[in-house]
């Protein structure tokens, strides 16, 4: 799915002759468009099929979750190979230096955040707010792809800008409500490693701590990124400061004067003069 996406992109950055910069942008949201609309679509059918959707309680009814459909298992595992492959792709692509902590930091992530509720048995709750994440970052990058090829076409980042927000308030209001609240209340409480069962005040802390600390990062980079875009926008706006007049420099001033040369001789406008 990945390869596709990268000979695609290049095609395309053939035509459209990008710069450097852009040529890395495009390939990326290329590769990482791909991969979101197919997890999205598969995440989606799991939700579907398991009716979590329709029944909200399931995410926290009957915790913990230690037996899985192999479809959702199979989904999880994917998902935690294909962003394990992506650390070695940043070696074999030759991304820039300045670009590796970006990616780092975004491949952590999704690797603690995945890997940390398939562990903890939070999987139904994960699957959930993968999907909506998913859709986010797929509308993201397909606005950017057209973005590139007309840089006039900016109304995807604006419905992307809304839903963004809206898909933080959603997760965070989820989280609280499964691990805050329905967990708190739940039948099975205490540490049991043998029986999957983490439904402790101390991991329930540390969990929805994390995805508050991860939820606030989003936000102050979507910040950043929404006054770049500003600062962009109205850099041509402005209006052109008037120019100066030109004072007479040194060797103007040397050369002539009053019409007159330092050499003796007549200017245009001297002899001028002396006709009329």
């Amino acid at each position: 799915c990945s390869v596709k996406g990268v000979v695609h992109s290049v095609k395309i950055n053939r035509k459209m002759h990008f710069s450097k910069t852009k040529h890395s942008k495009f390939n990326e949201s290329g590769q990482l468009s791909a991969f979101y609309l197919f997890s999205f679509g598969w995440g989606t059918s799991i939700l579907m099929s398991e009716n979590f959707l329709s029944n909200p309680v399931s995410l926290w009814d009957g915790y913990p979750h230690t037996l899985m459909p192999f479809q959702m298992k199979l989904y999880f595992i994917s998902q935690m190979g294909y962003w394990l492959h992506t650390l070695p792709e940043i070696y074999f692509q030759k991304t820039k230096k300045e670009d590796i902590p970006r990616q780092l930091v975004y491949i952590a992530l999704y690797l603690v955040h995945i890997a940390g509720a398939y562990i903890l048995n939070l999987n139904r709750l994960a699957l959930v707010l993968l999907v909506l994440h998913y859709f986010t970052e797929l509308l993201f990058h397909v606005s950017r792809l057209v973005y590139f090829s007309n840089d006039k076409r900016q109304t995807g980042f604006t419905v992307w800008a809304v839903l963004f927000v809206l898909g933080r308030l959603l997760t965070l209001s989820l989280s609280v409500l499964t691990v805050g609240f329905g967990l708190s209340n739940a039948d099975q409480q205490g540490l049991n490693l043998a029986n999957g069962n983490f439904n402790v005040l101390s991991v329930r802390i540390a969990v929805l701590a994390t995805i508050c600390v991860t939820q606030a990062f989003m936000m102050w980079k979507f910040i950043n990124f929404q006054l770049r875009r500003w600062r962009e926008q109205a850099q041509p706006l402005k209006p052109k400061k008037p120019q100066a007049p030109k004072t007479k420099s040194k060797k103007d001033k040397a050369n002539g004067v009053n019409g007159v040369s330092s050499n003796g001789a007549d200017s245009p406008r001297a002899k001028k003069e002396k006709s009329s």
